[in-house]
C-alpha cells in the first residue's frame, strides 16, 4: 500500500469517526423534555426585565431612585424594600405590578399581590382583544384562550411568584409558605413548558405544577416548593433541544430567582432539574446558592463531571432503565449534545434509586422510590442508599 493511499484511508477513517460523533450529537435532539417526538421550532429566548421597566426606572422611592431591574442584585433589591417606610411597597406594587411581581429580592407576599394584579390587567387586555371585531378571528380565539389561562392562575388563592406574558409566557408558583418553611425546593422543568403547559391534566408529573405539588405532599408539606417555568424552553425536537443556547439564556434567570429567595431569608434550596432543565441547572450551578442539585432524566449538564460544575451543593442524579433519555448519546461536539451522563458511574454524582419510576416523566409520581428519595433530600435527610460513586468521590460536598 502506498503512503498516499495510507494517508487517504486514514483521513477517510477520521472523517467517518467525526461523522459518527456528529450523528450522535444530532441524535441528542431527543432531549425534548416532556413532549413527544415532534419536529421542533427555533425559539427566541425571553431575557431582560419585563415590560414597564422604563416606567419603574423613571419613578422614585422616598430616598431616591428605585433599584434597576436589569442591574440591581436580588440582595440589593431586598435591602431596598426592607428600608422602605410602611405602605410604600404596596404603592409601588400598585403602580408597577408586572415589574414588582418579577423583581427577585422583593418580599414574596408583595410579589404574590403584584402578580395577581398583573394577571388581572393582562386578562382584561386579552378580553378586549377577544371582543375587538377588527381583530382576525384566529387572534380573537387565541386571546380568549390566554385570558382563560390567566383566570386559572388567579383562581383558588394560588401563590404566583413570577409572571411574564412575553413570548409563550413564563410563570412560577409556590406551594407552601416560603417565609416560614424550614426547607425550600425549586423545580426546574425541561422542554415544551410554558404558560399553556405549566399545568395540565395529561402527563401531570411532566409539568412544573405536578412535580412541585407531588414533592410538596411527599415531604408532608414541610418544604416550600417553587414550580419555576421562568425560561424559554425548547419546543419539540430540533437544534434548541440539542444545544445549550436556551439554557444559557435561562441560567441567569434561575440564579436570580434562587438568590432572591435566599435574600429574603429562605434556606438554601434543593433544586430539582428535569430533562433539559438539568442543562440550565448545570450552567447555573457555580452561581446558584443551593444546598442540593438534583437531576432526573438528564441529557447532560454541560460538564464532564460533578467537580466541573464548581458548586458546593451536593449533586444527585436519577435515571430509570425505562427512560428514553438513556438512549441519547452523551456527547458534546461543535456545541451539539450536553456531555457526560450525570447518572453514569464516572460523573461523581450521588445516584438516586429510580427502579419504580416509569418513563421520562415518572420520577415525581406518588409511590415511586425516586419521589421518596427526592422528599428526603428536600427535608435535609441525606443518609440513605447512596450508590454509584458513593459519598467519598463527589463533585459537591460530602
Amino acid at each position: 500500500m502506498s503512503r498516499r493511499n495510507g494517508q487517504g484511508r486514514q483521513r477517510a477513517g477520521h472523517g467517518r469517526y467525526l461523522r459518527t460523533l456528529l450523528a450522535g450529537a444530532v441524535a441528542t435532539v431527543a432531549v425534548a423534555g416532556t413532549a413527544g417526538w415532534a419536529v421542533g421550532s427555533e425559539q427566541v429566548a425571553v431575557t431582560g426585565p419585563v415590560p414597564g421597566a422604563a416606567e419603574w426606572r423613571a419613578d422614585r422611592g422616598p430616598d431616591g431612585p428605585l433599584p434597576d431591574p436589569a442591574s440591581a442584585t436580588p440582595a440589593e433589591v431586598a435591602r431596598f424594600f426592607q428600608a422602605l417606610p410602611a405602605g410604600h411597597d404596596r404603592a409601588l406594587a400598585e403602580r408597577h405590578a408586572l415589574v414588582v411581581g418579577n423583581l427577585d429580592g422583593a418580599p414574596v407576599e408583595l410579589r404574590y399581590r403584584a402578580n395577581a394584579a398583573a394577571l388581572r390587567q393582562e386578562r382584561a387586555a386579552e378580553l378586549r382583544r377577544a371582543d375587538d371585531a377588527s381583530t382576525p378571528a384566529r387572534d380573537r380565539a387565541a386571546a380568549r384562550e390566554r385570558a382563560e389561562r390567566y383566570d386559572r392562575l388567579l383562581s383558588g388563592g394560588r401563590r404566583i411568584l413570577a409572571f411574564d406574558p412575553r413570548g409563550r409566557g413564563q410563570v412560577a408558583e409556590v406551594y407552601g409558605d416560603l417565609r416560614r418553611a424550614e426547607h425550600t425546593a425549586v423545580v426546574v422543568p425541561g422542554s415544551d413548558i410554558d404558560l399553556e403547559t405549566f399545568d395540565r391534566d395529561s402527563d401531570p408529573y411532566g409539568t412544573p405544577t405536578g412535580m412541585a405539588r407531588s414533592l410538596y405532599r411527599a415531604t408532608g408539606e414541610r418544604t416550600a416548593v417553587v414550580a419555576w417555568a421562568g425560561y424559554t424552553t425548547p419546543v419539540g425536537l430540533g437544534p434548541d433541544a440539542a444545544t445549550g443556547r436556551l439554557a444559557e439564556a435561562g441560567a441567569p434567570r434561575l440564579t436570580r430567582l434562587v438568590q432572591g429567595l435566599t435574600a429574603n431569608g429562605s434556606a438554601k434550596p434543593a433544586v430539582f432539574c428535569h430533562s433539559y432543565g438539568s442543562v440550565v441547572c448545570g450552567l447555573a450551578a457555580a452561581e446558584l446558592p443551593a444546598a442540593d442539585l438534583v437531576v432526573a432524566g438528564s441529557p447532560g449538564m454541560r460538564s464532564d463531571n460533578a467537580a466541573g460544575l464548581d458548586t458546593k451543593a451536593r449533586v444527585w442524579a436519577a435515571r430509570n432503565d425505562d427512560d428514553w433519555i438513556g438512549r441519547v448519546p452523551n456527547v458534546n461536539v461543535l456545541g451539539l449534545g450536553h456531555g457526560a451522563d450525570p447518572a453514569g458511574a464516572g460523573f461523581g454524582a450521588r445516584r438516586i434509586p429510580a427502579a419504580t419510576a416509569e418513563g421520562h416523566t415518572g420520577y415525581f409520581a406518588p409511590g415511586t422510590d425516586s419521589l421518596r428519595a427526592f422528599a428526603r433530600i428536600a427535608v435535609g435527610d441525606h443518609d440513605f442508599g447512596v450508590s454509584d460513586a458513593g459519598k467519598h468521590s463527589l463533585g459537591g460536598r460530602s
